[in-house]
Protein backbone atom coordinates (compact mmCIF):
# COMPACT_ATOMS: atom_id res chain seq x y z
CA UNK A 1 0.00 0.00 0.00
CA UNK A 2 1.02 3.27 -0.63
CA UNK A 3 0.00 6.99 0.12
CA UNK A 4 -0.40 9.82 -2.57
CA UNK A 5 -1.57 13.39 -2.31
CA UNK A 6 -4.37 14.97 -3.60
CA UNK A 7 -3.36 17.97 -5.46
CA UNK A 8 -5.78 21.12 -5.38
CA UNK A 9 -7.58 20.02 -8.35
CA UNK A 10 -8.19 16.85 -7.16
CA UNK A 11 -5.51 15.19 -9.51
CA UNK A 12 -3.04 12.52 -8.15
CA UNK A 13 -0.18 10.83 -9.12
CA UNK A 14 -0.12 7.36 -9.99
CA UNK A 15 3.39 5.76 -8.75
CA UNK A 16 5.38 4.71 -11.75
CA UNK A 17 5.84 1.27 -10.05
CA UNK A 18 2.19 0.96 -9.95
CA UNK A 19 1.51 2.12 -13.58
CA UNK A 20 4.09 -0.25 -14.69
CA UNK A 21 2.91 -3.39 -13.29
CA UNK A 22 -0.51 -2.90 -14.26
CA UNK A 23 0.45 -1.35 -17.75
CA UNK A 24 -1.15 1.82 -17.52
CA UNK A 25 0.64 4.12 -19.82
CA UNK A 26 0.22 7.58 -20.79
CA UNK A 27 -3.66 8.37 -22.36
CA UNK A 28 -5.18 5.24 -20.79
CA UNK A 29 -8.50 5.77 -19.81
CA UNK A 30 -9.19 4.49 -15.89
CA UNK A 31 -12.58 3.68 -14.74
CA UNK A 32 -13.06 5.03 -11.35
CA UNK A 33 -15.74 3.38 -9.14
CA UNK A 34 -17.22 4.15 -5.59
CA UNK A 35 -17.78 1.16 -3.44
CA UNK A 36 -18.51 1.18 0.24
CA UNK A 37 -16.81 4.25 0.94
CA UNK A 38 -13.79 2.96 -1.08
CA UNK A 39 -12.28 4.38 -4.32
CA UNK A 40 -11.58 1.23 -6.85
CA UNK A 41 -9.32 2.67 -9.57
CA UNK A 42 -9.46 0.28 -13.15
CA UNK A 43 -7.97 0.37 -16.24
CA UNK A 44 -10.54 0.09 -19.00
CA UNK A 45 -9.89 -2.64 -21.43
CA UNK A 46 -13.16 -3.14 -23.61
CA UNK A 47 -15.90 -0.85 -24.96
CA UNK A 48 -18.10 -2.72 -21.66
CA UNK A 49 -16.21 -0.77 -19.39
CA UNK A 50 -17.27 2.33 -20.31
CA UNK A 51 -20.86 2.05 -20.66
CA UNK A 52 -22.63 4.15 -18.54
CA UNK A 53 -19.40 6.86 -18.85
CA UNK A 54 -19.54 7.85 -22.13
CA UNK A 55 -22.47 9.51 -24.04
CA UNK A 56 -25.26 7.28 -25.07
CA UNK A 57 -24.79 6.95 -28.75
CA UNK A 58 -27.52 7.62 -31.35
CA UNK A 59 -27.79 3.72 -31.64
CA UNK A 60 -27.88 0.98 -29.27
CA UNK A 61 -23.74 -0.08 -28.57
CA UNK A 62 -24.88 -3.74 -29.73
CA UNK A 63 -25.44 -2.67 -33.55
CA UNK A 64 -21.83 -0.37 -33.07
CA UNK A 65 -20.23 -3.33 -32.05
CA UNK A 66 -21.84 -5.38 -34.95
CA UNK A 67 -21.09 -2.28 -37.84
CA UNK A 68 -17.85 -2.20 -36.15
CA UNK A 69 -17.25 -5.91 -36.94
CA UNK A 70 -18.80 -5.98 -40.20
CA UNK A 71 -16.31 -3.10 -41.46
CA UNK A 72 -13.04 -5.25 -40.16
CA UNK A 73 -14.68 -8.29 -42.28
CA UNK A 74 -14.97 -6.05 -45.41
CA UNK A 75 -11.24 -4.68 -44.80
CA UNK A 76 -9.64 -8.34 -44.76
CA UNK A 77 -11.46 -9.12 -47.75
Amino acid sequence: MQAIKVLPKGQITLPKEIRKDLGIEEGDTLILEEKDKEIVLKKGKTIHDYIGFLPKPDIPIEDVIEKAAAEAVRERA
